[in-house]
């Protein structure tokens, strides 16, 4: 685990830490060749540049989010936000399925959009896998 997301789950409390540190886990096995670091002050996952994997501590849950999410077609995310993100929220690290993490995870490899480039693009986002 990087060593600024750990800061980050250190600063957490009990249960919300025990769960990001499952989380960054198994995010850290399933994309080894992922970059990890804090940005926009939550720790994220990226592949060439492009964001793919994160969490974050909301006030009654932690919230995974995967920014190309909706296009895994998954019964188990949400959609977030107004572009491709969807997310899972949990509340206990008994809640998270390791079996769906990990093909979730296998998706954020396989199903990418260009994060990356979205504000060079006017907001408009291109699919790169």
């Amino acid at each position: 685990m990087h060593r600024d997301t750990a800061q980050y789950n250190q600063a957490l409390a009990p249960v919300d830490r025990e769960i990001c540190d499952f989380l960054a886990g198994e995010i850290d096995r399933a994309l080894a060749e992922a970059e990890n670091k804090i940005w926009h002050g939550h720790p994220v996952w990226f592949l060439e540049g492009n964001p793919v994997v994160g969490y974050s501590k909301l006030k009654g849950s932690v919230r995974l989010l995967f920014w190309s999410g909706r296009s895994f077609e998954e019964a188990g995310l949400q959609s977030e936000g107004s572009f491709q993100a969807a997310e899972a929220r949990y509340t206990a690290v008994d809640q998270v399925d390791r079996e769906n993490l990990r093909r979730w995870l296998g998706k954020a490899r396989e199903i990418q959009w260009d994060y990356k480039n979205i504000v060079r693009r006017k907001g408009r986002l291109e699919r790169l896998k």
